[in-house]
């Protein structure tokens, strides 16, 4: 089997990985109930106690926007981030944040010790997305004001800043949209350049089903697991950890929307949308690579 991206293709063949953190998934909840974040197993980053206390500081504060708030119970981000190792002193690059909201949890967190850089495509383009993420970061100048934006510009510009100045480059739920836009090579080797040695990229990403079609995925936002983790050992990276914490098994990934048929967008409005609600969010992979 092999896998096309973009004008390239990758071979299906892959290493043998290393030891791997594993997190088994609890067993199946009521329908309308996320499932159990489960506990790590087994050695992860150790993430102090201050930085803990921080990080679930900002993931409870009164800040946030409630509809953010409501998705915790499917994207466990206190788990995740510290899954990723992600630590208070940390320089961290957030690739593609969407509409902000990681960023509201990773800009207080890193605020007085730390520093973030987010990535935005120039707000004065015709970008509506870039434009809100912009207005939402101008909107509340107390909680973003030490936020550094890159402006990208890809394909043509993709550089996340100067050679080995990040701790941790972090990404989520955004694999798929580079694997149909033909740019995950230039991303990954953009995040790769930017991290110092030792240094950690996080993906949290839609999960296609093992035997699903990889020319697919831009129609419907999963991506393979291997697919992933092939391209990123390409790219340089070390596979150091998967996780299941952001594991979902109601999702049957087989829906006339793809992924976004699922909360939070819904996109068949009130068709089915009790079942769609009881299934939750999409089934994702959690995984830490580690530049050697």
């Amino acid at each position: 089997m092999r896998y096309e991206v973009g004008m390239k293709c990758f071979g299906s063949s892959f290493l043998h990985l290393a030891p791997l953190v594993l997190l088994a998934c609890g067993g199946a909840a009521p329908p309308a109930s996320p499932p159990t974040a489960p506990a790590a197993q087994g050695p992860a980053p150790g993430v102090d106690a201050t930085t803990g206390a921080r990080l679930r500081a900002a993931i409870a504060s009164s800040d946030r926007p409630v509809g953010e708030v409501a998705r915790d119970k499917w994207r466990h981000p206190a788990e995740t981030l510290e899954f990723f190792g992600i630590r208070e002193d940390m320089t961290v690059v957030e690739l593609w944040p969407g509409g902000g909201w990681y960023t509201a949890i990773l800009a207080p967190l890193l605020a007085d010790k730390g520093k973030l850089v987010v990535t935005n495509m120039d707000p004065n383009g015709p970008s509506e997305s870039a434009k809100s993420y912009a207005a939402r970061l101008a909107s509340k100048p107390n909680d973003f004001a030490k936020v550094a934006v890159k402006i990208i510009n890809p394909p043509a510009d993709v550089s996340l800043g100067a050679d080995g100045s990040a701790d941790a480059v972090v990404t989520f739920r955004n694999f798929h949209n580079w694997v149909r836009d033909g740019i995950a090579d230039p991303v990954l080797a953009a995040s790769f350049r930017v991290l110092k040695p030792g240094g950690v990229f996080g993906v949290e990403e839609h999960r296609a089903s093992a035997d699903a079609d990889p020319s697919k995925v831009g129609d419907t936002g999963y991506v393979p697991e291997a697919m992933v983790i092939d391209l990123a050992q390409k790219a340089g990276f070390h596979l150091e950890g998967r996780s299941e914490v952001n594991a979902n098994p109601k999702d049957t990934k087989d829906y006339p929307k793809g992924v976004w048929t699922l909360p939070p967008v819904l996109r068949l409005g009130d068709q089915d949308r009790a079942k769609y609600e009881a299934i939750g969010e999409s089934d994702r992979m959690t995984l830490r690579f580690r530049k050697p």
